[in-house]
């Protein structure tokens, strides 16, 4: 075992643990997650079996991450921020079959107290603030917030707002890599 886990958390047999990953107090992996490299698992997170984490994402305490979540290398789950997998579930009907897949892209930051409905895809580097709900596709870059979650600007990949409009054609540098981003109608690149 090349990864730490606090005495209080449970990681069911089957569970693959990437090195250098920390697993803290309470929480549990099942035995059918994939989790990668210098993860860092926060008190009383749950992982399910049909979960992928890549590597450096960080899921902070109370996080939830149900089955048919994915999230790709270095995305942030602030705390008590929420998955779904069934749109519409109700207890007294089962509905394992109708799980939505949801997919974070890369170094996506998900606020904290945010909801992410199932069946969407949040773009590589997007924003979203504490407490939105997300119930659509988020493109990459995109700054979203409120209930439901609207998108009121532009993130580096640093973590900086870019001084750009929603769509057009313009570009801007970020304040604090000097990078240029480039927007070209709704689609922001970074060049």
């Amino acid at each position: 075992m090349n990864y730490y886990q606090h005495p209080s958390a449970i990681v069911d047999e089957g569970a693959e643990i990437g090195d250098g990953s920390r697993v803290w107090h309470f929480a549990h992996v099942c035995g059918g997650a994939k989790i990668g490299k210098e993860v860092s698992l926060g008190q009383n997170v749950f992982v399910g079996n049909k979960v992928r984490i890549g590597d450096r994402c960080k899921i902070q305490n109370n996080v939830s991450v149900y089955d048919n979540v994915y999230l790709e290398e270095g995305v942030f789950c602030g705390p008590s921020m929420v998955f779904t997998n069934v749109y519409n579930p109700r207890s007294l009907i089962e509905r394992k079959s109708e799980y939505k897949d949801t997919l974070v892209k890369k170094g996506a930051t998900l606020g904290a107290n945010s909801t992410i409905v199932c069946g969407v895809t949040i773009g590589a580097y997007a924003f979203i603030g504490a407490g939105a709900v997300i119930n659509r596709n988020v493109p990459d870059y995109a700054l979203m917030v409120g209930v439901p979650a609207k998108q009121i600007g532009w993130m580096s990949e640093y973590g900086e707002q870019l001084d750009l409009p929603l769509s057009g054609q313009a570009e801007a540098q970020c304040p604090h890599t000097g990078e240029v981003y480039r927007l070209d109608g709704h689609v922001l690149k970074k060049l």
